[in-house]
Parts: C-alpha cells; sequence; structure tokens
C-alpha cells in the first residue's frame, strides 16, 4: 500500500525557535560543502513498467528496516525518474563495484562513450518486480513501493524488499566530488 506524507512549510519549520529566535537553514553552498565529506555508496536505482524504463545514479540510498526488509533512496523531484517510480511502483537499487564508475557516471549523464542513461547488452535482466537488476552488481534490491515522502527538492521512496541479489566485492564509493573504494584495516 503506498502512503504519502508531506514535511513541514517553511511558516511551519520558522516556528522552531531557539533562545527566542527562529532558526534559519545554512545556505545551499555550506551544505553542499558539508555534505562532500560524506561517504556514501554509489549506485543505479532502475524501474521499468508502464511509464517506461528508467535508470540513473544515486548515493543517497539507505536501510529503513529489516522487519519487514525495507530500503530508502531519495530521488530529485524534477528527474524523469521520479515520476516513473511513482506510476510503475516498483524500482531496484543495483550497488556498484569499484571497477564500475564508467558506468555510474552513464547513469549520471556524462558517459565516457555510448548513450547517456542507457541499459546496453544484457547486464540488465528484469528482477522479480521487473525493474532492471544489473547482473553483476556488488547487491541489488529490488522493491515495491511502499510510501513516498516529499522532502525539499527531492521525494524519499520507500520500498518494501521482495528480492536481493549479490556478488560481493568492494563497492564504489564516493566522496568529496570523487569515487573511491574501501580501504580495509588489518585489525591488531
Amino acid at each position: 500500500m503506498l502512503t504519502s506524507s508531506t514535511s513541514r512549510t517553511p511558516s511551519e519549520a520558522s516556528r522552531v525557535r531557539r533562545s527566542g529566535r527562529a532558526l534559519q537553514s545554512v545556505t545551499r553552498a555550506d551544505f553542499v560543502a558539508a555534505m562532500a565529506s560524506a561517504v556514501n555508496g554509489v549506485g543505479i536505482l532502475t524501474t521499468d513498467g508502464p511509464a517506461g524504463r528508467f535508470g540513473i545514479t544515486v548515493s543517497s540510498v539507505a536501510s529503513v528496516s529489516a522487519d519487514p526488509p525495507m530500503i530508502l533512496v531519495c530521488v530529485n523531484q524534477r528527474s524523469p525518474v521520479h515520476d516513473a517510480i511513482r506510476e510503475n511502483g516498483m524500482f531496484a537499487v543495483n550497488l556498484l563495484a569499484g571497477s564500475q564508475r564508467e558506468l555510474a557516471d552513464t547513469f549520471a549523464g556524462h558517459p565516457s562513450a555510448g548513450e547517456a542513461f542507457g541499459f546496453t547488452g544484457d547486464a540488465w535482466p528484469p528482477g522479480a518486480t521487473g525493474a532492471p537488476r544489473l547482473s553483476d552488481a556488488v547487491s541489488a534490491f529490488d522493491c515495491v513501493l511502499e510510501q513516498s515522502h516529499a522532502a525539499g527538492s527531492h521525494t524519499v521512496f520507500i520500498g518494501r524488499v521482495v528480492a536481493t541479489t549479490g556478488n560481493g566485492g568492494d563497492p564504489l564509493l564516493y566522496t568529496a566530488r570523487s569515487y573511491g573504494i574501501p580501504c580495509r584495516w588489518k585489525r591488531t
């Protein structure tokens, strides 16, 4: 069952006060600079159905619950993927391996060769929901859309996980506006 909620309006948010004054948001530039310090996994969010087949690179993915298994993903409301997920009612998150940075760039709209956002070859069989699943992803989560929540310029989509696949390996990471892989420390 899909449910939706709304966030506080700016006027409601301004009612939150400390020492008698309204707390204001930081500037966009300060926020973006601070978020550049975060380390995130990189994935390709996909959907397929009546609204069409779409994919986009994402780094805002998180576990919500293990009982039932649920994840969230954040999508800009201006992206074509946004409306397609709503209409198709499902999505898959395919977490990329450290060797798949070119694929991340392709689905971010910056391919080194070929078509931006292009599904190529046999690498994208349909998952249980019909959403494209990357066959050599580190792990993939096939989800039925359960909830969505508007949050600023984005929507938080929450999906109930109906299937997972995985190949293991080092995941692709994104931090300080560049890609990387984990450095494993030896325990002493």
